[in-house]
């Protein structure tokens, strides 16, 4: 059971025991929808389930608990999200400069305003990345 998430072993072993996800559910007290975001690495479950969980599968409480971690439904964190917005706003910012002058809608002041903001944004992330 080595190198599997805590859903994929769950999984497996539910299937080893011939149960279905609505029956380990009903054992559990919760639903199948649970069960499903379990197995799915979208969820996992409580440390009040585990002891039980893992009594009704077969394993030690610890054997589920030393499962890979998985990255709950992919989220890669907050700084993943800052790190995408602090490069889009220099583009946004340079877009935002060329359309608008080429509208002739562009005075000096909001371009040096947008400008600076993308300039901003690019030494601020160079700078949160610097290792």
């Amino acid at each position: 059971m080595a190198n599997k998430s805590i859903g994929e072993l769950i999984s497996t072993l539910r299937k080893e025991k011939g149960m279905t996800q609505k029956e380990l559910a009903d054992m559990l007290n919760v639903t199948d929808k649970a069960v499903s975001k379990w197995e799915r690495d979208v969820a996992c479950p409580d440390t009040l389930t585990i002891p039980k969980l893992a009594d009704i599968l077969g394993v030690s409480a610890e054997e589920l608990l030393n499962a890979k971690t998985v990255s709950v439904n992919g989220h890669k964190g907050a700084g993943y999200l800052t790190n995408i917005i602090l490069r889009a706003i220099p583009v946004a910012m340079g877009v935002a400069v060329v359309v608008t002058s080429i509208l002739g809608k562009l005075d000096i002041k909001s371009g040096l305003v947008m400008l600076g903001t993308g300039l901003a944004c690019v030494g601020v992330f160079l700078l949160k990345n610097v290792k």
